[in-house]
């Protein structure tokens, strides 16, 4: 692992701790003492996503991770939550057999998520995803939400 502050590429680990989804470490530079910490995340081997004109594009964990924040913004969910949800997709991606994913497909995989952690997030997000133009569109979503209450 490289130095961030000489650049020198031998550390030695002097902490590792269970971080939730990934393994956070403590490290310390043998060249110049320096101490800096790394996250190491499980990558998953997930398929390729296949938007609705036919482009295909690598599945993108930051871009989920800003739509829903945008989806959540104001709204009392943690960015562990946030975290959590987009591990679990990627998760269940990764369990896929097929290599092609349609972006309806994972972007129904994200709202059923979504519902069961903040209504009002999930409203933003289907709204977004399903290119709400009428109002009638928002209440076919809310109805099935208030029904439920």
């Amino acid at each position: 692992m490289m130095c961030p502050a000489c650049q020198h590429e031998d550390s030695k680990v002097v902490d590792s701790r269970d971080a939730g989804d990934c393994t956070r470490r403590r490290r310390e530079c043998l060249a110049c003492a320096a101490r800096f910490t790394t996250f190491e995340r499980v990558e998953f081997r997930l398929p390729t996503l296949v938007k609705r004109d036919g482009r295909r594009q690598s599945f993108n964990r930051e871009k989920l991770a800003v739509g829903l924040r945008l989806a959540c913004r104001k709204r009392p969910v943690t960015e562990e939550q946030l975290d959590s949800l987009i591990t679990r997709v990627e998760r269940e991606l990764s369990k896929r057999p097929d290599r092609d994913l349609s972006t309806d497909d994972l972007g129904a995989m994200v709202l059923g998520e979504l519902q069961e952690l903040d209504h009002v997030a999930y409203l933003r997000f289907a709204s977004v995803y399903n290119a709400f133009g009428t109002p009638e569109d928002f209440l076919q979503v809310l109805r099935p939400l208030l029904e439920r209450r």
